[in-house]
């Protein structure tokens, strides 16, 4: 008669249900993007370079969907931008990157929507809700 050994089996066999447990744990663990890290350093966004660009691209989304509105008048007219964000408002260049990507991906009815009488602040864009 074979005599098997079962207690080694057992010890094996508990191993690798550890294993898969531990890399369970890791793999439940955030990635830099699901915090908002995206692998970037936390710069300030430059309120100039920001809004300039935002003017821009409102402009160009105004013509590109025939949008014709105060809002748009502005944008395309080069009024002065501000200067900087409101008080206690610090955005990140994160932050700013997203809302012109938003800005430049949004459909036509969707940009009606934003460049309307009175204009409407996309999501992506209100930085800071509480103090506008």
């Amino acid at each position: 008669m074979v005599k098997i050994d079962l207690s080694r089996w057992s010890a094996t066999r508990r191993t690798p249900g550890a294993l898969l447990a531990a890399l369970a744990l890791f793999c439940l663990a955030p990635t830099p993007g699901d915090i908002g890290g995206c692998g970037q350093a936390a710069r300030d966004l430059d309120p100039q370079v920001f809004f300039e660009s935002q003017q821009a691209i409102e402009c160009r989304r105004c013509e590109e969907c025939s949008v014709r509105t105060r809002a748009c008048e502005d944008a395309c007219d080069g009024v002065p931008v501000p200067e900087q964000f409101p008080d206690g408002c610090y955005p990140l260049v994160h932050d700013g990157t997203v809302c012109l990507r938003a800005l430049t991906q949004s459909s036509c009815d969707e940009h009606r929507k934003v460049m309307g009488d009175p204009p409407r602040v996309p999501s992506e864009c209100n930085f800071c809700p509480a103090l506008l």
